[in-house]
């Protein structure tokens, strides 16, 4: 559903990204792993629209959108997860939610009841502000909200980051749920091994800004990933 190819980005002068390619897939998940600071932030914002891409093209559903803002993206079915969230404070989770229908037609304005089925607490907290949940439900509210686009491709950056444990779990297993629906592509950025091989069907693994290891998780050993996430 989405391939990106020979992928250039740069900040100012600064060459971030380096020919670097990647694809997801419906029904698949895809892991981006590296080391801090490596690019995998700068390649889901490239692939998102929020920073252009000096070279190279990015496809969606067998279309060029290489040059396309990023709300288009979105009405196109590209979700995004941003690092840290990113919901706002003083609005409720209602209201939160219901950003999400930006990308959506008019006859298609409710919050959908999948989005309270896989994360129950929403729906408890709903006149709640965003400010005063917890971590791991901001993380989950903030998914929530991508939901309510109707994705086919949903993008999240480092959704376990500063998550306590069970959360993660949860977490986890959303998204092999919405993975094995079969009709969304999931690409996520992860720092940890662990989480990766217990999620990922594909990985793609970033070093220096350029993808030096992609493919299925099983066609590596362990050793060969590992080597590229320690400092």
């Amino acid at each position: 559903m989405l391939e990106a190819r020979d992928i250039d980005l740069f900040y100012g002068a600064s060459h971030i990204l380096r020919g670097a390619h990647i694809k997801a897939e419906a029904g698949r998940i895809t892991c981006l792993l590296g080391r801090n600071g490596v690019g995998k932030t700068s390649m889901l914002r490239g692939l998102t629209g929020h920073v252009p891409v000096r070279r190279g093209t990015v496809e969606w559903e067998g279309a060029d959108i290489t040059r396309m803002a990023p709300h288009a993206r979105a009405r196109r079915g590209i979700a995004y997860v941003p690092q840290g969230r990113e919901i706002f404070p003083r609005l409720t989770v209602e209201e939160n939610l219901m950003t999400g229908f930006n990308c959506l037609a008019q006859r298609a304005l409710h919050l959908p009841d999948e989005v309270f089925d896989l994360f129950p607490v929403l729906a408890q907290m709903l006149k709640r502000r965003g400010g005063d949940l917890s971590g791991g439900q901001q993380q989950q509210l903030a998914i929530g909200r991508a939901l309510v686009t109707q994705p086919r491709l949903l993008v999240l950056d480092e959704p376990t980051e500063g998550i306590q444990p069970s959360i993660i779990k949860d977490i986890e297993k959303v998204i092999r749920l919405l993975a094995d629906r079969g009709d969304m592509a999931i690409l996520l950025v992860e720092q940890y091994y662990e989480f990766a091989r217990d999620l990922a069907d594909e990985v793609a693994v970033m070093d220096r800004g350029e993808i030096v290891l992609a493919g299925s998780i099983n066609d590596f050993a362990e050793a060969d990933i590992r080597r590229h996430l320690t400092v």
